[in-house]
């Protein structure tokens, strides 16, 4: 159990009151969370005690934020179950999966023209695919239709069914010899659904195709280690899980094989006027200044979960799911999209209200204090597939408790009643 008054206190936006004077019912942690006073504080001491350029210089300063900056780094990494220099820091999993992206890029032009490459895996022809979800954000697809575009590869979908879960029916077909690599989400930001990591990612080994998992909204929420699933990348974002903005995670698996995305100071082993060489993880893969300070708040966002434990998060939210979609499903105006029972799904409720337009629907209810998102989600696809301009969408986290439910389901009830629909 959470003590949610508790940790509500530890937050101190939430005590504000908002939309004539009405208390925070804050919705909309699946598009950014909010933030416990340790990890402000915690960037805040790096400023006020510590800042310097981390990796550089022999003052005392500098030596301490590094010390900080590496410290930070071997504890994020043992949250996701990873070894400290198989993380990279980015400023959000969107550039994560661009690294990726321009990995395969760079290695392809090169090999195109004539130049030994690091890895031959990372060289693309025509022909060869790629294969996504019909459910991925756009920071999991757009980077990849680029990529294509530019290499002549191909993109495959492993599609949808009604219910908002992946059909795998046919994916030995979808993910086959000519499959290079398979990037999909693990926790879908609109349908809330958790997909067969397990089965896709076999099935990719079986053809020899590496793999990138879209963690943004699991590694919040669920216990996660990457060895366990075997991925060979995995990319997710600090603002998402309590962190601060600005800090983005990429985990390779195999790291000193990996191409270099990035280049300039601090990630070379030797420059000449002629060539490079490039370091060994994890600085290769960390060009330019870091960002120490949003470093340094993150793994204060991971003493602050881990203090609460990760199993029990997830299960106080599915306990708050659980009431919520009760709660939504005897309102006959509303549309569940996404499944509807509790298998296999986090806390994100995506729905449609009668016939009117969440952004209509988002407006009233933040009237009402109630902060939910509205819109595609950058998911664009999703809202295709199931016909709908757009949805309103609330999502869960731990300061969220039976209370702020309950102000859903009655706000949108007052939704209905403010447009005068029966």
């Amino acid at each position: 159990m959470i003590d949610v008054a508790a940790v509500k206190r530890d937050f101190p936006i939430l005590s504000q009151r908002v939309r004539a004077n009405r208390e925070l019912i804050y919705l909309d942690s699946a598009a950014t969370s909010q933030k416990p006073e340790s990890v402000i504080n915690a960037v805040s001491r790096f400023y006020q005690n510590t800042n310097a350029a981390i990796h550089r210089g022999a003052h005392a300063l500098a030596e301490a934020a590094t010390v900080e900056f590496e410290s930070a780094r071997e504890k994020i990494a043992h949250f996701i179950g990873a070894q400290s220099h198989e993380i990279c820091f980015t400023k959000n999993a969107t550039e994560s999966i661009n690294a990726v992206t321009y990995m395969f890029l760079n290695e392809t032009i090169k090999a195109q023209r004539g130049i030994q490459v690091e890895n031959p895996h990372f060289a693309l022809q025509a022909g060869d695919e790629i294969v996504l979800t019909q459910m991925e954000h756009h920071a999991n697809l757009v980077p990849w239709q680029e990529l294509a575009l530019k290499t002549g590869a191909e993109l495959r979908f492993i599609p949808l069914n009604t219910e908002g879960r992946l059909d795998l029916s046919d994916l030995e077909s979808i993910i086959n010899n000519k499959t290079r690599v398979v990037s999909f989400v693990h926790q879908s930001n609109f349908l809330g659904t958790i997909n067969p990591v397990n089965s896709i990612i076999n099935r990719a080994k079986q053809v020899g195709a590496l793999t990138l998992l879209d963690a943004c909204q699991s590694v919040p929420h669920l216990t996660m280690n990457v060895k366990s699933i075997d991925v060979d990348f995995a990319v997710f974002s600090g603002h998402k899980m309590l962190g601060p903005l600005g800090v983005g995670v990429l985990y390779l698996k195999d790291p000193n094989s990996a191409p270099v995305f990035l280049t300039g100071g601090s990630m070379i082993e030797k420059v000449t006027l002629e060539k490079s060489t490039y370091a060994q993880a994890p600085q290769r893969f960390e060009a330019g200044t870091q960002a120490a300070a949003e470093v340094i708040g993150l793994a204060a966002a991971v003493d602050y979960l881990e203090q609460i434990g990760m199993e029990v998060i997830h299960r106080h939210e599915l306990a708050l799911t659980k009431l919520a979609l009760e709660g939504l499903m005897q309102i006959p105006q509303v549309n569940i999209i996404g499944p509807t029972d509790l298998q296999e799904r986090g806390g994100i409720i995506s729905f449609t209200l009668a016939d009117l337009h969440p952004h209509d629907v988002g407006q009233v209810l933040d009237e009402q204090g109630i902060a939910v998102r509205v819109g595609h989600h950058c998911a664009w696809p999703i809202c295709t597939y199931f016909n709908v301009p757009a949805t309103t969408r609330a999502s869960f986290y731990l300061y969220n408790d039976e209370h702020d439910v309950e102000m859903l389901v009655s706000g949108v009830t007052r939704t209905l009643d403010y447009f005068g629909v029966s």
